[in-house]
């Protein structure tokens, strides 16, 4: 997949305007490309368009114009697009009581290193996470992972050949593993392989 560029984005202005329609067709897409990990975890597996509209938005919030500020907002998300032999998601572990949460987080510490996708008839693909920078202290992990999954050739082949996929969480503290049947899901994601 390509990589963003100043000539893909709309400028401040172009962009105010058709943000609503944008946005909604974003959010349509980004349903797709959500995997529930139990009841406390998701990935969201990210795309050329959801991180298209990451850097409209910062632009937007930011109110950047400027080449350098721009380049600075590519640098960032750049890396999270996929490039045709891996997916990248946002992994998120969410819990609506901040106090469980915090329990959570403590125990939860190095749980980005256990989180696999799978292809029928071969080994887990662990995460390759916090690429930019590291995000689990002493004390607890953070809600919020950035993770790679590199696949082989063979297993995309597989895949494509109908092969099953799933995904999950081998951690002592929170263990998980979901089937991927969703048809729309599976074909998003096998857009984003070559």
């Amino acid at each position: 997949m390509s990589k963003l560029s100043r000539d893909n984005l709309y400028s401040l202005e172009q962009y105010a305007e058709m943000r609503p329609e944008y946005r909604q067709k974003v959010m349509q897409h980004k349903k797709k490309r959500r995997i529930f990990l139990g009841d406390n975890a998701t990935l969201y597996f990210e795309s050329e368009l959801t991180m298209r509209y990451q850097v409209q938005e910062m632009l937007r919030i930011e109110k950047i114009f400027d080449k350098e500020g721009i380049e600075e907002e590519l640098a960032a998300y750049n890396p999270m697009i996929p490039d045709g032999k891996n997916w990248k998601a946002t992994f998120m572990i969410e819990f609506s009581d901040e106090n469980d949460r915090k329990a959570a987080l403590a125990k939860m510490i190095n749980i980005e290193e256990k989180v696999y996708v799978l292809v029928e008839g071969f080994d887990p693909v662990w995460a390759i996470a916090d690429e930019d920078l590291e995000r689990n202290t002493e004390e607890k992990t953070s809600s919020v992972h950035f993770m790679r999954f590199e696949l082989t050739d063979e297993m995309i082949a597989a895949l494509r050949n109908g092969k099953g996929l799933s995904m999950g969480i081998d951690h002592p503290a929170y263990t998980v593993k979901v089937d991927i049947t969703d048809e729309k899901i599976r074909t998003t994601l096998m857009e984003d392989l070559h």
